[in-house]
């Protein structure tokens, strides 16, 4: 390696970071003095033809760092992890050895868009992926999210709940919960235009709520009237007060198209 310290620091890392659970607070700790080191030693953004060996430990620092972030729920970190290691997927790609978590990431990145509603990004991201089509359908850390945003797509929300359980690795479930949580509301909204009330079971089961505590806390959230002795939620309370708003603006509005067409054929 280039510093001595940087191959000891990294060693630390690997075994704090293989610990069952990993050592969070230890990895973060080393992560921060470990990139001030990639720096000094200029592989944290490679130019020209550095040592593969330095490149390989820093490509491993990143990826190692990009999950950390994942695990401790930081996801401007994970973007700033990802970003810096698009040089050793790109540029670098055909002169490093296979990297065994690089599908990993990619996968990770592209289930982040979807939850960000980036859709666009998506696609482009998923383009650009330096694998042929076929192995991108193969590869479970690809293939997941781009089931995923064909059944976000469909509608078919309950084949995204189902496939929770069935996540590649760990960290798949952070996105996947921030996904569904983004979905219910999709749905909440759906209810409150169609239904004046729903019986609670109901309401759980079209939310993906496995606990009554868990679909009253988002009853609660979205301002919900809950009859727990009649076993029902009512959402008339909201829905009546956009009642009262709305049609008069409609019919404002319409009074005056109304009025201007007549100006117009007089």
């Amino acid at each position: 390696m280039a510093q001595q310290n940087l191959a000891s620091q990294y060693d630390q890392l690997k075994r704090a970071f293989d610990a069952r659970p990993s050592d969070l607070k230890k990895c973060g700790s080393l992560l921060s003095q470990l990139k001030i080191r990639l720096i000094e030693a200029g592989l944290l953004l490679p130019q020209g033809q550095p040592n593969l060996q330095d490149l390989v430990v820093a490509r491993d620092i990143l990826e190692m760092g990009a999950i950390w972030s994942i695990r401790t729920r930081d996801i401007p970190s994970f973007e700033r992890h990802f970003a810096q290691l698009s040089t050793f997927y790109t540029d670098y790609s055909s002169q490093l050895p296979p990297s065994s978590r690089a599908s990993s990431i990619l996968g990770l990145n592209l289930i982040r868009l979807l939850t960000q509603n980036r859709i666009a990004d998506f696609h482009t991201t998923l383009e650009a992926l330096p694998l042929p089509p076929a192995a991108r359908a193969s590869d479970p850390f690809i293939s997941h999210p781009v089931n995923f945003e064909r059944w976000l797509m469909e509608g078919s929300y309950s084949k995204v709940w189902n496939a929770r359980e069935e996540a590649p690795a760990e960290e798949y479930r952070f996105f996947v919960d921030s996904l569904m949580g983004t979905i219910r509301n999709e749905i909440a909204s759906c209810e409150e235009a169609a239904y004046d009330r729903l019986p609670l079971k109901d309401a759980a089961t079209l939310l993906f709520f496995n606990t009554p505590s868990e679909l009253l806390t988002f009853a609660k959230e979205r301002g919900w009237q809950v009859d727990l002795s009649g076993g029902v939620i009512h959402f008339n309370g909201k829905n009546e007060e956009q009642a009262e708003v709305m049609p008069r603006h409609k019919l404002i509005a319409a009074s005056l198209k109304y009025a201007r067409e007549l100006e117009m054929i007089v």
